[in-house]
């Protein structure tokens, strides 16, 4: 018998006060109906369709290949949503149906497949979950003998179905016939005017057989129609994130206070300290030592280097290599191996080459420094004419002096210097010295002048 999976994932969010369809906001860099698919495919179906809606297109573009989408147009309830993607999958009378909600992204691969394991030869089997506070959710109502007779909405539940503590968690296993039929029996008689997938429980109770693997944890189902509840997801991804990268080996001196992604990759040995944020395809290598306070996205950084207080956008730093405090990387820049971007420094689109260092106060745009080098405090590639920008070029074992001023596009070639307070605007030649000062001045007595002026104007005032 074949596997065939619906993702429900067609809601709009309108608690979350937001354009962006309700499944596509993120938890731990990777969208919530990311989550819910890539734990579907550990049960490994031969069908995964996805039940869009509200932003349908933005929802599809983020689908991995092979995932089947059908477009729910009118939003009649979760059973219409299914009953929308059982019209467009034809002969479903052999299979189990596995049915998830797409805004719960902490849901496990090996629960579901628990599920699906458990379905056997039964119409219908629910995940369900026992909770401290069921606020929200459908209550799972069992007859004298345990068994389920029915799922409640918390809208249409009495004062005696509240007080239940099993819950519904939209996740279930149905026998394919099954459910086609009992999808063609609800009405929406209730007080939202929908049709409830968890009517059809009732039904298939009545006539057929319903199970239950029950004891799912509530964290793991928990959903997501709020911005607290995103939050609350996010934190608990990033839980399971921090505490799978120290099991294979990563130091956090607080795990509460670093932020991990889904999709970087930390190797063991790394030291992250409070207040790193590792966003996008960022990588950190063994031994490499990043925050405190750091943001660091789509950036690699190398083995042993140093990275603290400072933001990497798009940037590689090699091995050995330092940041900080107070760096900004922009995308394009390259940090060789033991070079330095250190207190205050911006780089854009810049190669710092090995061992070379830009160590504070100075920014580096468009800029290609070779090995060796120094770049004095407060110099600056002028890198931007008012319509295009242009490159500078620094070579090996050159010394920037403090305060120079590079107007590019400009050369300055190996082992050559230029002179504290410079504005170079020609190529320098390797091993010359490239300086640009007008000759200094004393005027004497220009303090005492300065001072009588000033008292005159005072008195002329008063």
């Amino acid at each position: 018998m074949s596997v065939r999976a619906i993702v429900l994932a067609a809601g709009r969010g309108t608690r979350m006060k937001s354009d962006v369809p309700k499944v596509l906001h993120e938890a731990a860099g990777r969208p919530l109906v990311g989550w819910v698919v890539d734990a579907v495919a550990q049960v490994r179906p031969d069908e995964v369709v996805v039940v869009v809606g509200h932003g349908a297109d933005e929802v599809r573009a983020l689908l991995p290949a092979g995932v089947r989408t059908v477009v729910q147009e009118e939003r009649l309830g979760t059973g219409h949503a299914v009953m929308t993607a059982l019209a467009e999958m034809g002969d479903v009378s052999g299979d189990t149906l596995l049915v998830v909600p797409g805004d719960s992204p902490l849901l496990r691969g090996d629960s579901l497949a628990a599920l699906v394991e458990a379905h056997g030869d039964a119409d219908a089997t629910l995940l369900t979950a026992e909770m401290d506070d069921p606020t929200g959710y459908g209550r799972v109502v069992r007859d004298e003998r345990g068994r389920v007779g029915a799922v409640v909405e918390e809208r249409d539940a009495d004062a005696a179905q509240r007080r239940i503590r099993e819950v519904a968690v939209s996740t279930y296993a149905f026998a394919g016939a099954s459910l086609a039929e009992a999808l063609r029996r609800i009405g929406r008689d209730n007080t939202q005017r929908e049709y409830y997938l968890t009517d059809v429980v009732g039904i298939l109770a009545a006539e057929g057989s319903v199970g239950a693997v029950t004891g799912a944890a509530a964290a793991d189902v928990q959903g997501v129609n709020s911005h607290d509840q995103l939050a609350a997801v996010a934190a608990e991804m990033r839980r399971r994130i921090n505490l799978g990268l120290m099991s294979d080996g990563v130091w956090m001196q607080d795990p509460d206070r670093v932020y991990v992604d889904a999709g970087v990759r930390v190797a063991a040995g790394a030291r992250l300290y409070p207040g790193v944020h590792l966003e996008g395809a960022t990588t950190v290598a063994a031994s490499a030592v990043v925050g405190p306070e750091v943001f660091a996205t789509d950036s690699d950084i190398g083995p042993g280097a140093r990275v603290w207080y400072s933001v990497l956008r798009g940037a590689s730093v090699g091995a050995g290599a330092e940041v900080g405090p107070y760096a900004s990387l922009r995308p394009g820049s390259v940090l060789h191996d033991g070079a330095k971007a250190g207190t205050f420094v911006e780089t854009k689109n810049t190669v710092v080459g090995p061992r070379s260092k830009v160590p504070h106060l100075s920014y580096m745009g468009d800029a290609e420094i070779g090995e060796d080098s120094n770049i004095g405090a407060g110099s600056i590639t002028c890198n931007y004419d008012g319509y295009r920008k242009h490159r500078t070029t620094i070579g090996d074992r050159v010394f920037i002096g403090s305060d120079t001023m590079l107007v590019a596009p400009v050369a300055i070639g190996d082992d050559a210097y230029t002179g504290a307070g410079s504005t170079i605007t020609r190529d320098v030649p390797a091993g010359a010295l490239g300086v640009e000062r007008s000759h200094q001045k004393e005027l004497k007595g220009y303090a005492a002048r300065r001072a009588a002026r000033e008292a005159a104007e005072e008195a002329e005032e008063a």
